[in-house]
C-alpha cells in the first residue's frame, strides 16, 4: 500500500494502526535508499575528483565540511519543523502542522541565501579554516566557490524531504532525493573529463543535481495528503522558532559538529603527519567518505522509524513507540555488526578504488578504516536514541545525545591524542569517541523509556 498517496486521515491511521516492524520498514525502505544514493554520489564525487590527483582529493575533502553544515542547516530546518508537524498530525491539529510547513521551508531559503553570500565574500579566509593548505588552495577555492551558490536549494530542499517524511510519504521524498543523486553522477565525469573542467566541473555537477532535487521535491509536496507549502501561512514568530529549536537543535549538533569535526580531523591530520600532510588529509577524506555511506543506511532506517515514533507519541500510543524503538536498535545492530565485519576485512581493497597510485594515502586510511569499524557498531543504538528522543520533543536529552560523538568527545580527542601519538591518535579518534558517545547514551536513553513505559501504564488505566 502507498502511504503517499493517501488523504491525510488515512495515512494517520494507518500509520498508528498498522504492526510496527512491517510500518517501520516500510517508512525505512524509501529513506534507506535515498541516504544510500545521497551518500554514493558524494563517493562518487571522490571517486572521480581523484582521477585527477591528490591535491584535488584533498580540497573536495575539506569541502565536503561546508556541504555538511549546510545539510547540517537544512536538517535543522527540515527536522525541527517536521517532527512538530508529525505530533500535530497525530493529534489531529491540522492548522498548526500547515502554518510549520511554511514556517521551516522558507526560514530554510533565507538562511541558505545568507550562507551563499557570507561564504562568497570570505571565500580564502573560509578555505584557510577548513584546513585547506597552499598546495591545495587554488582547486579548494574552485570548489568551494560553486557549492556554496547553490547553498539556498541544497538547504530548502533537505526541508521538503524530512517534511515529506515525516508526514509518511517517504516514498515521495525517496524520487526527489534519488532523481538528483543519479544526475550528479551522470553529470560528474562528463562535467571533468569531457568539459576537462576539472574539480570545478564535479561542484557544478552537484549544485545542478540539487537544483533539480529541489524542484521535483517542490512538485510531488503538493500531491496527495501532503502539506503544501504556502507563503500566506508564513508567519514569522518565536513561538515557532522555539519548536523548530527544540525538534532541530540536535540535528544541527549532529550534522553541524559533523562538520566542525572533519574541519578538525583535517587540520590535526595536517598537522601531525609530518612530510605526508596531504596525504593525510586525502587518506582521512576518502575514510570519512566511506565511513558516511555505510553510516547513511543506519541513518535511513532510523528516519524511517521517526514518523513512525513522531505519529503515535502524539496519538498517546507509547506502547508502539517503545516497540519500534527497540525493533530499529536490533536490526541496526546485526547490519552495522555485519558492515565492519567485511570494512575490516576489505580496508585496504576500498582505500585502493580512490587512490591507487598513492601508497601512503592506501597506508594511512587503512588504519584509520579498520579503528573505526571496531567501533562502528555501537552506532546502532546512538542514532537510533538520538532520533527517538528527538522525535518525541525531547531535546536537550537528544541534543547531547547528538552532541557526543562528533563534538563532545571527538573534537578535544582529536587533539589531544595526536598531541601523544602523532598520526596513529588521528586514526583512533573516531573509534575512542564512538566508545564515548555509546557509555554517555545508555543511561539518557534508558531513563525516558522507563518514563514513557510508566505514562502507558497510566494511559491505560
Amino acid at each position: 500500500m502507498n502511504v503517499s498517496t493517501m488523504n491525510r486521515e488515512e495515512k494517520i491511521n494507518y500509520m498508528t494502526t498498522k504492526p510496527v516492524p512491517g510500518l517501520v520498514c516500510q517508512m525505512a525502505v524509501p529513506t534507506i535508499i535515498s541516504m544510500l544514493v545521497s551518500s554514493f554520489y558524494n563517493m562518487v564525487d571522490t571517486y572521480f575528483v581523484g582521477k585527477l590527483d591528490t591535491n584535488a582529493t584533498a580540497a573536495v575533502g575539506v569541502v565536503f565540511s561546508v556541504m555538511a553544515l549546510i545539510q547540517a542547516c537544512g536538517f535543522f530546518f527540515g527536522h525541527g519543523s517536521g517532527n512538530y508537524i508529525s505530533r500535530k498530525l497525530g493529534a489531529g491539529e491540522y492548522e498548526d502542522a500547515n502554518f510549520m510547513a511554511a514556517y521551516g521551508f522558507f526560514c530554510a531559503f533565507f538562511a541558505g541565501i545568507v550562507i551563499s553570500v557570507l561564504g562568497l565574500i570570505f571565500l580564502e579566509p573560509l578555505a584557510m579554516l577548513l584546513g585547506a593548505t597552499s598546495d591545495f588552495m587554488e582547486p579548494t577555492k574552485q570548489y568551494l566557490g560553486i557549492i556554496l551558490l547553490g547553498a539556498p536549494f541544497m538547504m530548502s530542499q533537505f526541508v521538503l524531504n524530512n517534511q515529506l517524511r515525516f508526514q509518511g510519504s517517504a516514498s515521495y521524498a525517496m524520487v526527489g532525493i534519488v532523481s538528483g543523486a543519479v544526475i550528479n553522477i551522470v553529470l560528474d565525469p562528463i562535467l571533468i573529463f569531457v568539459f576537462h573542467m576539472g574539480v570545478s566541473g564535479a561542484a557544478v555537477a552537484t549544485v545542478i543535481s540539487q537544483i533539480i532535487s529541489f524542484c521535483i521535491l517542490w512538485r510531488v509536496s503538493r500531491k496527495g495528503g501532503n502539506i503544501k507549502v504556502e507563503w500566506k501561512n508564513f508567519h514569522p514568530d518565536f513561538r515557532s522558532f522555539q519548536e523548530v529549536f527544540r525538534g532541530g537543535f540536535p540535528s544541527l549538533c549532529r550534522q553541524g559538529l559533523n562538520s566542525l569535526a572533519t574541519i578538525c580531523l583535517n587540520r590535526s591530520a595536517g598537522m601531525f603527519a609530518g612530510e605526508y600532510t596531504v596525504q593525510a588529509i586525502a587518506a582521512m577524506s576518502v575514510v570519512t567518505r566511506i565511513t558516511m555511506f555505510a553510516n547513511s543506511a543506519l541513518i535511513g532506517f532510523g528516519q524511517g522509524f521517526q514518523p513512525v515514533c513522531g505519529m503515535n507519541y502524539g496519538a498517546k500510543k507509547y506502547g508502539r513507540v517503545r516497540e519500534a524503538y527497540w525493533f530499529c536498535v536490533k536490526v541496526a545492530f546485526v547490519f552495522l555488526l555485519a558492515i565492519s565485519a567485511v570494512g575490516f576485512v576489505f580496508a585496504e581493497p576500498l582505500l585502493t578504488l580512490f587512490r591507487k597510485d598513492d601508497a601512503e594515502v592506501i597506508r594511512i586510511g587503512t588504519v584509520a578504516l579498520r579503528m573505526q569499524c571496531v567501533s562502528f557498531p555501537l552506532n546502532s543504538w546512538i542514532v537510533i536514541c538520538n532520533m527517538y528522543l528527538q522525535s518525541i520533543g525531547k531535546a536537550t536529552k537528544a541534543s547531547i545525545v547528538a552532541a557526543s560523538r562528533q563534538g563532545i568527545f571527538f573534537i578535544p580527542l582529536i587533539w589531544i591524542l595526536p598531541f601523544f601519538l602523532g598520526l596513529q591518535g588521528v586514526q583512533i579518534t573516531q573509534m575512542i569517541s564512538d566508545i564515548c558517545a555509546f557509555v554517555l547514551s545508555i543511561p539518557l536513553g534508558i531513563s525516558v523509556l522507563r518514563k514513557m513505559k510508566k505514562q502507558e501504564s497510566e494511559f491505560i488505566q
